[in-house]
């Protein structure tokens, strides 16, 4: 199915190295890109045994996340309109030895560039790897600040982070959340983040209600 002109514009400002590219070369990344669709709850990843390529997300959230031995599990980083979720495409990266879950935070709409096609093109245009090697280091950048936040950040402040770039996303106070979720989105336990809910509630931060949290002083959960 041809691409629409905007969807043509969709492509060139979320890959960079489009412009960079032969006409041949663009006509073959036409022909391989591929539109999809995921609705909510939906996996796009489950592990380093999918390897279906790079997703260029058009519309959506998506929630990238490993899961522990314990079964315990972590968001790592979110993916929005215009992103490119690069762990879908994981064994095109060499020595990545661990397992990465995607899934659907809201309806998605997407292109996904195969592995065997972007492997051709990064073996003919240096500008295909470089747009790599730079996402590769925002990604790298983004796990990182996970890692310091679950190491040596206090479990309060991982917490109201957590509140606050919620609150941000859904551009709302009122956030539609369970404990269970907030608990595999920071790495916890479930029993433990309902304590400290209740702790911000007893403090006037916030107020607690079935199925979802209303901040009520956003300063003083950023402080």
């Amino acid at each position: 199915m041809p691409f629409t002109s905007k969807e043509i514009e969709f492509l060139q400002t979320t890959l960079p190295f489009w412009n960079h590219l032969t006409p041949v070369q663009q006509d073959s990344l036409k022909k391989d890109i591929v539109k999809q669709h995921f609705s909510v709850g939906e996996s796009l990843h489950t592990g380093s045994e999918n390897c279906s390529g790079l997703f260029l997300i058009q519309s959506g959230q998506l929630r990238v996340y490993m899961i522990s031995e314990s079964g315990r599990e972590v968001t790592l980083y979110r993916l929005f309109d215009r992103d490119v979720c690069i762990f879908s495409a994981s064994c095109i990266m060499r020595n990545i030895t661990f397992d990465v879950y995607i899934e659907i935070e809201k309806d998605t709409d997407c292109f996904l560039l195969p592995t065997a096609s972007y492997r051709q093109l990064a073996n003919e245009a240096i500008s295909v790897q470089a747009f790599m090697n730079d996402l590769m280091e925002s990604r790298f950048s983004d796990v990182m600040w996970v890692i310091d936040q679950v190491l040596f950040a206090s479990f309060d402040r991982r917490l109201s982070n957590f509140l606050l770039e919620q609150s941000n996303i859904e551009q709302s106070d009122t956030i539609m959340i369970t404990h269970e979720k907030i608990a595999n989105n920071i790495g916890s336990a479930r029993e433990v983040v309902t304590r400290m809910l209740k702790y911000f509630q007893s403090e006037g931060i916030v107020r607690l209600f079935r199925g979802g949290i209303e901040i009520l002083n956003k300063k003083k959960l950023q402080e």
